[in-house]
């Protein structure tokens, strides 16, 4: 088997989930190509067919979007989920959930800073996302200096998706005395195509075959869209959803304008006399009548131009009819333009099913309503399912950096792969934010908060604890309780807070210090 491009961490076999032995394999949603261990990376048919798919997809959610419509969506949902401030940091790292010690979070902090300025996260973070958004997947090649690998990373170099490919090497063992098979992993790596997938590439999946590149996966940051088809084999982008409303718009708005095209006009009706000629000599004479007095305008769907053609016919066409001698001469009349060019539902109607393919609040498709800044109990529904919508793709995007972060502080020996298993579930990542909305709502939850408190107050001591008004009313956790706590005695000692006590005594002091004197 061919050497592996790039470096690769050694890890502990028994902690990794995908080798233990089941009968329901592990599923994993990154689009990766299941072959069998062993051979030519298994069957490259299917390889082919599979990453050839795959690559046509990104090209098409690529086409997509530069549609105007959905380019202006696309930019609603980025707009949202990525906040550019000069201020404030694109996204943070949040270790409070860690038991690590101040000065590792510390050290962790400057590393995730570290990794941010590599991706030139304050100038880009915008493409970036936005690149992740509509391909439905994001590779980048993480390069190191070989030769002092404890130096970190050099450089995060982007890697077009239609030219890699990850593949999964997988053992089946069938179970004795039935028909189930145990698969358990054996390898994961990537292919790299410079040609891309999307032509013949049987010779890259050959053991000795040039043209494909293998790389170790952790060379490699992957971070798809987390959607796959019914298969569970091919990843879809958030776009998926929008290619038929998407075709169904293009195709309304081009019969549209063809149709206020040619029924804006008033066609004419021409009744040519040719008196007695014969058959033959009636329709030449027709002809170079035609030919001498009108004008062919075509509509072409594909640059949105109308111009003078007289090669092809057109609905735009004057009718002429020929009247034999004996009846009325030549005649000329007028053929009325269509009486409602000026409705738009049905296109509208289309515009706001694309809308609602990506979640999208309808009420975002009229440019001249004025954005509300009221209530947040006021805040529409969708707009609710938006905001939580966009929670969602950024708590996905930012697998990215936890990738890369791992890959940062393993390199630099801060910690192992091992502590890194326990340490990465409980690091969170904080997105910067200007939604007014959240705002609102935060300051609407504390404010009915406060207002509960005071109506129970007055029955803290009879029929209510203390704890659990902090626990049900104010919904404060234990931990927050003891920061609390903590926090108060450590003012009240500086002399911040005044407590009830010195505040009663201060009180009394003024009130004596009020009374007359006695004589």
């Amino acid at each position: 088997m061919a050497s592996l491009f790039g470096f690769e961490f050694k890890r502990k076999k028994d902690e990794d989930k995908s080798n233990n032995e089941s009968f329901a394999p592990l599923v994993q949603d990154d689009g990766a190509m299941v072959v069998a261990a062993g051979g030519a990376y298994g069957t490259y048919v299917d390889l082919e067919g599979s990453a050839r798919t795959e690559a046509e997809l990104v090209t098409k959610y690529r086409e997509m979007s530069l549609h105007a419509e959905l380019d202006s969506a696309i930019d609603d949902i980025v707009n949202e989920a990525i906040i550019i401030d000069t201020n404030v940091d694109v996204i943070g790292l949040n270790l409070d959930k860690t038991d690590l010690s101040d000065n590792i979070k510390n050290v962790i902090i400057q590393e995730f800073k570290s990794i941010l300025q590599l991706f030139e996260m304050h100038t880009h973070s915008y493409d970036i996302f936005r690149r992740w958004y509509v391909d439905g997947r994001l590779y980048y090649h993480v390069v190191i200096d070989d030769a002092k690998p404890e130096n970190g990373i050099k450089e995060f170099r982007y890697v077009d998706p239609r030219k890699i490919r990850k593949v999964r090497e997988v053992k089946r063992k069938p179970i004795p005395n039935s028909n189930i098979v145990v698969t358990q992993k054996q390898s994961e790596y990537f292919i790299y195509n410079e040609k891309g997938f999307a032509q013949n590439i049987a010779q890259a999946t050959t053991a000795t075959g040039t043209s494909g590149v293998k790389i170790s996966a952790d060379a490699i940051l992957h971070v798809t869209s987390g959607i796959t088809d019914k298969n569970n084999q091919l990843v879809l982008g958030a776009l998926h959803k929008a290619i038929k409303p998407l075709n169904q718009l293009r195709t309304l708005e081009d019969a549209t304008l063809i149709y206020r095209i040619s029924r804006a006009p008033e066609r004419r009706i021409f009744y040519i006399d040719v008196g007695n000629l014969p058959k033959m000599k009636a329709e030449q004479y027709l002809r170079d009548i035609m030919a001498r007095f009108k004008n062919r305008v075509v509509y072409d769907s594909a640059s949105g131009e109308v111009r003078d053609d007289r090669k092809f016919m057109t609905m735009l066409e004057d009718f002429w009819l020929p009247r034999r001698e004996g009846g009325k001469g030549t005649e000329i009349q007028t053929l009325p333009p269509g009486q409602n060019l000026g409705q738009l539902e049905d296109v509208k109607y289309f515009q706001r099913n694309l809308y609602k393919a990506l979640n999208i609040p309808i009420n975002r498709i009229e440019p001249e309503q004025t954005y509300n800044l009221g209530r947040a109990t006021e805040i529409t529904r969708d707009e609710v399912k938006f905001s939580k919508m966009i929670t969602r793709l950024q708590t996905r995007f930012s697998q990215l950096f936890l990738q890369a972060l791992e890959k940062q502080l393993i390199l630099k020996k801060i910690i192992t792969p091992e502590d890194w298993n326990q340490l990465s579930d409980n690091i969170r990542f904080d997105f910067a934010k200007d939604n007014h909305y959240s705002e609102l709502k935060d300051l609407e939850v504390l404010n009915d908060r406060l207002n509960a408190l005071n109506l129970v107050d007055a029955y803290v001591g009879k029929y209510y604890s203390s704890e659990w008004v902090r626990k049900n009313v104010l919904r404060q956790t234990d931990e927050d309780i003891e920061e609390i706590n903590t926090q108060i005695e450590s003012e009240t000692e500086q002399g911040i807070i005044v407590s009830p006590e010195d505040a009663a005594a201060q009180q009394q002091a003024l009130e004596n210090s009020a009374k007359p004197a006695k004589k």
